[in-house]
């Protein structure tokens, strides 16, 4: 029987956790499977619940407490070396904890993994339930992520790696970095299902507009130098078309494209293998809950 662990970072919002946990109890029920969670909560000042629900169809439920914060992307990256080292498995599903990962498609997700044992399965966002300027403004990050790296990126956190990919993955100082963007990048022989974007159990969104900028260039450094390359190329192209036409409008583009230059080498250097390495060390202690 395959073995699967569930990856889920936390900080904070543990009611939402557990609601997740009950919904993917649920989801397993009838299933022969080998599923247990692993919950990486990244130094959380809220207390965690006591009690929790039988939820008999999970194997095992264990949280990995970290001493100091270090944010989403590197949370996932520390899960991820943490169960590559210490646990015996065959995949690895990452998914957020609010909800918005939706466990009525794990089952999508384990069965087209079965089926592709040497593929890594993203969920590829087909829907979205955010407003529509949140929508207008993902629509851009994925763009611009297209045009200057070449990536058409439709997937984030939910997916699932099997064995050889979670290796591959320890191994990148992009994984550090952005969790996608280094799937992206290390691991061309994926395949997906279609992924409904699903609303947070409780309170609003984390994702900002400035967090959606951040993410987006976080993505976009992990391919700095091809990005570095065609943004030259559109530099010098745009300034040859507009000679003899400069102006403060003109020089608009020009200008974010040497923000955007400097902002992916600035977040570049995130991808720090040294401290990804060490990430295991940022351990407090390890909870089993089930």
């Amino acid at each position: 029987m395959k073995k699967t662990k569930i990856l889920v970072p936390v900080y904070n919002d543990w009611q939402s956790v557990f609601k997740l946990l009950e919904e993917i109890n649920m989801q397993l029920d009838g299933w022969e499977a080998d599923i247990s969670v692993i919950i990486i909560n990244d130094a959380s000042t809220e207390q965690r619940p006591v009690n929790i629900s039988l939820l008999k169809n999970l194997k095992s439920i264990h949280v990995v407490n970290m001493r100091e914060n270090k944010g989403h992307a590197r949370c996932n990256a520390a899960g991820l070396k943490y169960i590559n080292k210490n646990e015996d498995f065959d995949y690895v599903i990452v998914m957020d904890g609010d909800g918005e990962d939706r466990p009525k498609e794990l089952g999508d997700l384990l069965c087209k993994g079965y089926e592709n044992a040497d593929k890594v399965i993203t969920a590829d966002r087909v829907k979205r339930s955010e407003g529509l300027f949140f929508k207008f403004c993902y629509l851009a990050h994925k763009s611009l992520t297209f045009i200057f790296t070449g990536q058409s990126i439709k997937f984030g956190n939910y997916t699932c790696l099997p064995k050889f990919a979670v290796n591959m993955m320890t191994k990148q100082g992009s994984t550090w970095s952005s969790f996608s963007g280094s799937l992206a990048k290390t691991i061309k022989n994926r395949t997906s299902v279609p992924s409904i974007r699903g609303e947070r159990y409780f309170g609003p969104s984390k994702m900002s507009f400035i967090n959606l900028l951040k993410h987006s260039l976080s993505i976009i450094a992990v391919f700095k130098t091809t990005v570095l390359i065609r943004s030259i190329l559109f530099l010098i192209a745009y300034l040859f078309l507009i000679i003899g036409k400069i102006s403060v409008i003109t020089l608009i583009p020009v200008i974010g494209v040497v923000m955007m230059m400097l902002s992916v080498i600035i977040l570049s250097k995130r991808e720090n293998m040294t401290e990804f390495n060490n990430s295991l060390e940022n351990i407090e202690s390890i909870d089993k809950i089930k």
